[in-house]
């Protein structure tokens, strides 16, 4: 007698997608693209909007929403069953000129500089609940899923920058806002929702905002409630596994820029000792000691745009567009050609590990191996087991560029029908 014994093998990799989307033309539908994680292959492509230029993904990554040129808002679930005519749309009133949308539980909301306000948007298709102003040419508005509260950033005609409230329990709005540093530009805050970092991109500063308190947070390690990071910071991420924040400095876009590592951390029933006060209320924490403390300054390519960290706090990828006077090459040429890169930081040393740099559309889809496809535009990561990956979009390429996490290196170029836009993941 003979019993099969069915081979037991790794675990399955889980059910996740990368989200890309691509424009086709200024005045021609765009491209929703559906890949498949533990293939990296594309599982569906549905038509979109006219050349989208915005893309966000809901928390629980079952719904992607994009902003398109022809003044549409699309949303659509995420699924390898999804069809063009299942992609529903809205349209946003006369001269909104969004700029960045925040899907928030029950509500979306669109920052309208164009109507000096924001948009609220509810139900399924998202319809006009009511606009929100108003709000001094708003960049974006900074938020969880559930969250009581979130912040919609702006600046007055002086460049002071501003957050204004929005009280998301009862949908309204503070029209006295929070002063914060200068020109911000994009915003993140903590799962728990206690604590919102805005990226002042005229000052070099992050601006702490205590989300309990409503009121901006005095950081203990500069007596200040900024703290101070490189030039023109535009992007960052949290690393939750480290308490820290990894924030991309662009500098002056023809030189290397830089990446600030903060030190983060809230007391807790572990870390009472040597805290501001003798105990640590839960529900309500104050910043532990060294919050607000720059670790370190890593220098990074030219003109980074994005950072992306691995949740499990391993490391930070970086997209450096490169000078955008001039074409991207393998090696920089002085005032003829620039180097466009993936820095990878290693978040135990923080140091760059390995650069990734990138060759023109056509010599990428021809490189054995595989290499970084243009000038990077956008940059998601995901971890995974025994891999995760690290997907970059270019603005001039029709390839979406695979990083394994494992080697560091392109894996996979991934077919996107048109030019690269945005891409998300649907898990971290």
């Amino acid at each position: 007698m003979v019993t099969a014994i069915n081979p037991v093998g790794p675990g399955g990799q889980p059910t996740k997608y990368a989200v890309a989307i691509s424009t086709t033309g200024a005045s021609t539908p765009g491209l929703a693209t559906f890949v498949d994680f533990s293939g990296d292959t594309v599982l569906i492509t549905a038509s979109i909007g006219v050349d989208p230029y915005y893309l966000a993904v809901s928390s629980d990554g079952t719904t992607g929403y994009t902003l398109n040129r022809d003044t549409t808002v699309n949303s659509f679930d995420i699924s390898p069953a999804l069809l063009s005519t299942q992609v529903l749309q809205t349209t946003l009133l006369s001269g909104a000129n969004p700029v960045s949308i925040l899907p928030q539980g029950l509500h979306t909301y669109i920052a309208e500089p164009g109507r000096s306000a924001v948009a609220d948007l509810a139900g399924s298709p998202p319809k006009l609940n009511q606009e929100f102003g108003p709000v001094s040419n708003p960049t974006y508005v900074v938020g969880v899923t559930n969250a009581p509260r979130v912040y919609t950033l702006g600046s007055d005609s002086s460049g002071h920058g501003q957050a204004y409230t929005l009280e998301t329990t009862t949908d309204t709005i503070d029209q006295t806002p929070i002063t914060i540093g200068s020109n911000p530009v994009y915003g993140v805050m903590t799962a728990d929702g206690k604590r919102v970092f805005t990226m002042n991109k005229g000052d070099g500063t992050v601006s702490v905002i205590n989300a309990q308190t409503n009121l901006l947070d005095t950081v203990p390690s500069t007596g200040k409630s900024f703290i101070p990071v490189g030039t023109n910071p535009l992007w960052a991420d949290l690393v939750p596994t480290r308490n820290e924040l990894v924030v991309a400095n662009a500098g002056n876009g023809t030189s290397p820029g830089s990446v600030s590592i903060i030190s983060i951390p809230l007391c807790s029933v572990t870390t009472v000792t040597g805290n501001q006060n003798s105990g640590c209320d839960p529900t309500n924490p104050v910043d532990a000691t060294g919050f607000g403390t720059v670790l370190a300054t890593v220098p990074v390519g030219v003109n980074p745009v994005m950072v992306a960290v691995l949740q499990d706090g391993t490391r930070a990828y970086v997209a450096n567009a490169g000078d955008p006077t001039l074409p991207c090459a393998a090696v920089a040429v002085a005032g003829q050609s620039t180097v466009c890169s993936v820095s990878v930081i290693n978040l135990t040393t923080n140091t760059v590990t390995a650069t990734i740099t990138s060759l023109p559309d056509a010599a990428c889809a021809a490189a054995k191996p595989a290499v970084l496809c243009g000038r990077p535009n956008w940059i998601a990561a995901t971890t995974g087991t025994p891999t995760g990956k690290v997907y970059v979009t270019s603005g001039d390429s029709n390839n979406m560029s695979v990083i394994r996490t494992d080697i560091d290196a392109i894996d996979t170029i991934v077919p996107l029908q048109g030019k690269g836009v945005a891409v998300r993941v649907t898990a971290p």
